[in-house]
């Protein structure tokens, strides 16, 4: 099957964007980061290319949506904790995220989101795989 996936997102602003998932103890590999469009990595094997609005436009003819008017994509990412979710939460409000939904709790499953600077949704979740329901 697949190997790598990097999902590609529209920003407005570089070096602001870079501060923002710094903030959250994200990294960038400076190999594939320029003036750009800058290689996010969120975990092993998966990376978000945050691509500016000029230079994204060149991968597509559709226009660019604006993300905080409608919704392109969820992005979710799990954790290891309940407490790792809230803390990714807090740490994204701290950096200027929004929260566009209230905490959600499952039992087997906690969920909470955030929308980066840009307007795209995360959707940060903990799951005990061993709980949930036999069908979803």
């Amino acid at each position: 099957m697949f190997r790598q996936i990097f999902v590609n997102l529209p920003i407005k602003d570089m070096a602001r964007s870079q501060a923002f998932f710094k903030a959250l103890g994200l990294t960038f590999n400076p190999r594939f980061t320029n003036e750009q469009g800058a290689c996010l990595e969120i975990g092993d094997n998966f990376y978000a290319m945050l691509l500016v609005e000029p230079f994204f436009q060149g991968f597509t003819k559709k226009p660019i949506s604006d993300a905080n008017q409608a919704t392109e994509v969820i992005l979710a990412l799990s954790v290891d904790s309940r407490a790792e979710v809230d803390d990714v939460i807090a740490k994204a409000v701290a950096a200027g995220a929004t929260t566009p939904n209230a905490p959600q709790d499952h039992g087997f499953m906690v969920q909470h989101s955030f929308a980066d600077l840009d307007g795209h949704q995360w959707e940060v979740f903990w799951m005990d795989e061993a709980a949930a329901p036999a069908q979803m």
